[in-house]
């Protein structure tokens, strides 16, 4: 078998297709885009955690229960994708492997959606009007603070 160059051809053409494409949709944005800038907007956004506060503070366990769901899930496909890739080849073992191969992993998907469940009803997900009243609270103790070591600076100078 020789090596051609050309053969290669239609991966450069998506990669140049792909970077086209972000390019485009930024530029797109850059021309066609709203303009307004409000305070809101321009501040940073951190995870799910608006940034306010000392960066010393400690954060809210929802950040790190999101964290780790995130990874159970992530976890889920990485079994998912194997299993499905040599289903086929399980199944053509038998009638009784195809079974316990399609058993073991419902099994396995019924106990993730036991967890999405226990995690739904303990409000994990609920980032509501609660979570936005206490983000808010802490940037005005955050802006009260500030404002309190300006007047101290104030005065000492």
């Amino acid at each position: 078998m020789q090596f051609r160059l050309y053969d290669y051809l239609p991966i450069l053409l998506m990669f140049i297709v792909a970077a086209g494409f972000a390019v485009g949709n930024v530029v797109l944005a850059q021309l066609i885009g709203q303009r307004k800038r409000t305070r809101t907007k321009l501040m940073p956004y951190e995870c799910g955690k608006d940034p306010v506060g000392s960066a010393r503070e400690r954060f809210s366990v929802k950040f790190y229960l999101i964290a780790m769901i995130f990874i159970l899930f992530d976890i889920e496909v990485i079994f998912l994708v194997p299993w499905a890739a040599v289903f086929k080849t399980l199944a053509a073992q038998g009638n009784a492997m195809r079974r316990f191969a399609y058993l073991e992993m419902m099994l396995f998907v019924g106990l993730l959606f036991v967890g999405y469940i226990y995690i739904l009803r303990k409000g994990v997900f609920d980032w509501g009007q609660k979570a936005r009243r206490e983000a808010e609270a802490e940037a005005r103790a955050l802006a009260d603070l500030e404002a309190r070591r300006k007047r101290q600076q104030r005065t000492a100078a």
